[in-house]
């Protein structure tokens, strides 16, 4: 750090004052050192942004700040304010700003890029030149160019406004032609404090982490188990039962989950083999149905996810060093040992990345229960059920009862939750300590 603020006051000592002109007018450097095109571009491009913020931008900055002072009234014919559009267009002006900082960084460096070849004696590259290195040594940059933007409209842009909702009192009756106001931390201190949410989010938040963890353990070594069974030799007709999975993971997912809900139904072929048998039917997915509603929804994640787990372990088993193995046999392990010892390590080296993402969407696995069983609501929870993940409670406040802010909050405690897990595992991880060790 110390020696880059070094390089940089040095620049700033010997620049001249073409490059301080860039400083203040953006391209005024290149102009002066023959870059005609180059230096008007900039200039043009230092216009246009200001012009934005003389004509809104400014507005939307003050807006972004303020989400508004001027209520609607359609009695009096007065339009008002609408703070969500407020918020977006200061987002956008936020993002303007940064374009402007980032060329305007830009600029410095290539007038002063200029300067150094003035120095040596050497010809200042042509815009012609430059341009065409836009399809030759910078071609990256012409290719990235338009999907970045992209990703800054539809994605960026929708992530932060998103993360802003979060610190508003946005939802329930507070929607425009009502004023949404800043609020800080507050909908964090009413997910942890609030009797009406502080319960439904711990009780939650438990079995979240529960089920992420079970699901993923339960589906990676089940895939994993499967794949090692179907390399043996002894088994006949591999591709045969290779095919089963594959073709359970071929069917669309909610087609499988609306399958299984109609099987563990009531009226489903489960229930009428019970009630045909004499027996009473039973409520596998109703009101009471906690512990045997999870209990499915874990069993129907496994049989959607474990194909994609066996086709992976199965392309890696067939990287091992099987002279290990023979060796181990030699010395007497047994096979459990052997798999303890040498097969899973060597599985979670290759797969841990892969197994993080198994986490994450566990953890944030909409479907399984959303189509196993919403729309139920069960007394102790605030519209929410005993199996309902956060992603569904989420879906729950937000869609079907406009409480935006606070699902909006629960979405950022969803964020730093799996990060913070994934990173941290991540780099306690052979895969990332211990990188060379199967290389």
């Amino acid at each position: 750090m110390k020696e880059k603020w070094k390089r940089f006051t040095d620049c700033v000592r010997r620049s001249s004052w073409k490059v301080r002109l860039s400083a203040v007018v953006m391209g005024g450097g290149q102009f002066f050192y023959g870059r005609y095109v180059k230096g008007l571009l900039y200039f043009l491009t230092e216009i246009m942004i200001l012009t934005y913020f003389i004509l809104r931008g400014g507005a939307d900055i003050a807006g972004f700040f303020t989400l508004g002072t001027v209520k609607a009234d359609a009695w009096l014919g007065t339009e008002g304010d609408n703070s969500v559009i407020m918020m977006l267009m200061g987002i956008f002006a936020w993002i303007v700003i940064a374009v402007l900082v980032v060329l305007y960084i830009a600029n410095l460096k290539d007038a002063w890029r200029s300067q150094q070849l003035w120095e040596a004696g050497r010809p200042q590259p042509k815009f012609r030149k430059e341009l065409s290195q836009l399809l030759d040594r910078k071609f990256y940059v012409t290719v990235l160019a338009l999907p970045v933007i992209g990703v800054c409209v539809f994605n960026i842009l929708p992530i932060i406004f998103m993360i802003l909702i979060a610190f508003t009192n946005y939802g329930g009756t507070i929607v425009p032609p009502e004023l949404v106001d800043w609020v800080g931390f507050s909908n964090f201190a009413k997910l942890v404090t609030l009797s009406q949410f502080a319960p439904t989010f711990f009780r939650i938040l438990g079995w979240n982490l529960l089920w992420a963890a079970a699901s993923t353990a339960l589906n990676y070594f089940a895939g994993l188990g499967l794949a090692l069974l179907l390399n043996k030799d002894c088994v006949k007709g591999k591709a045969v039962w290779r095919a089963f999975p594959i073709l359970a993971y071929a069917i669309p997912g909610f087609i499988t989950l609306v399958a299984f809900k109609f099987m563990f139904s009531y009226g489903g072929p489960i229930n009428q083999i019970i009630t045909a048998s004499g027996g009473t039917a039973i409520g596998f997915l109703g009101l009471d149905a906690k512990w045997t509603a999870r209990l499915i929804g874990l069993l129907v994640n496994c049989w959607i996810s474990v194909p994609s787990i066996m086709l992976l372990a199965t392309g890696h088993l067939s990287n091992r060093d099987m002279s290990l193995y023979e060796a181990a046999r030699i010395d007497g392990a047994s096979p459990f040992q052997q798999f303890r010892k040498l097969t899973l390590p060597f599985m979670l080296f290759a797969t841990t990345p892969v197994l993080l993402g198994q986490f994450i969407g566990n953890f944030n696995n909409f479907g399984i229960f959303y189509f196993l069983r919403g729309g139920l609501y069960v007394d102790g929870y605030f519209l929410a059920s005993d199996t309902d993940l956060l992603i569904n409670w989420l879906y729950n406040l937000s869609i079907d009862n406009n409480y935006y802010c606070i699902g909006a909050a629960i979405s950022l405690v969803i964020f730093l939750i799996t990060s913070v897990l994934s990173l941290i595992v991540y780099v306690k991880s052979p895969s990332y300590r211990e990188e060379d060790t199967f290389q």
